[in-house]
């Protein structure tokens, strides 16, 4: 599976980069037929402390699926995502398996 991981608004670290690669590559256990995945974590201008942003797109074979969620932190942030991930895939795995 190949993962891209963008920064938007700031320079991402590597310990950053790796708990994405990590988090997402898990995905494959609910999908084994995921092409790639593409990351956008962007820093929102606000007062807010849910400022951080969270966007993942992972391609499968066929379509796509997409989860966004904004938390206090880039780890929780992306933590919520995929496991959003997960959902819609254990869910579209059930609709085909129920045909």
């Amino acid at each position: 599976m190949n993962i891209k991981v963008h920064s938007l608004h700031f320079d991402a670290d590597q310990r950053l980069l790796d708990f994405a690669d990590n988090k997402i590559s898990k995905l494959s256990q609910y999908e084994d037929k995921i092409i790639s995945a593409e990351v956008f974590l962007r820093l929102e201008k606000s007062a807010d402390t849910n400022n951080k942003v969270a966007e993942i797109k992972v391609a499968i074979a066929k379509g796509e699926v997409f989860a966004k969620k904004q938390c206090r932190s880039f780890e929780e942030a992306i933590d919520q995502t995929v496991d959003a991930l997960r959902r819609q895939l254990v869910k579209q795995k059930q609709k085909k398996l129920g045909r």
